[in-house]
């Protein structure tokens, strides 16, 4: 699944799911002149360029090289990996590996995860309220 289909589906759960829908106009994204944030890990670092939309959230993200989250997240995403590898642990112990190519989906509260990339991954993640467990 490619990023646009990605997005698309985003939008129309959103629309479908949440009462309080941003109105998005038609707009393409320059992501190489949106603005990047630095958020540490436990080791490694992670890179964030956000478009924020009411609660709608799509970022470009990419996790350095020895990339260990620092904490155990609940939130929902989707998450669609552009280029490298990262591999994401769930709380009850197992591991998936996502690569190029590959895309993860997930509510909110159902399956605390963290993710780690030992060379460094570029992901395309869309998360927001319409990813809320019913």
């Amino acid at each position: 699944m490619d990023i646009y289909c990605l997005v698309k589906n985003a939008l129309f759960l959103r629309k479908k799911y949440t009462m309080s829908a941003a109105n998005i106009p038609f707009q393409t994204t320059d992501w190489e002149h949106v603005p990047t944030t630095t958020h540490p890990g436990e080791t490694g670092e992670a890179y964030w360029k956000t478009l924020q939309f009411g609660d709608l959230r799509i970022r470009m993200v990419e996790y350095s090289a020895n990339y260990k989250a620092d904490h155990w997240c609940a939130k929902g995403h989707i998450i669609y990996c552009i280029a490298g590898e990262m591999t994401t642990e769930l709380a009850d112990g197992s591991k998936h590996i996502l690569t190029e190519g590959m895309s993860y989906q997930v509510s909110d509260e159902l399956s605390a995860h963290r993710s780690t990339s030992e060379q460094g991954v570029k992901l395309f993640i869309v998360d927001g309220g319409f990813l809320g467990s019913k």
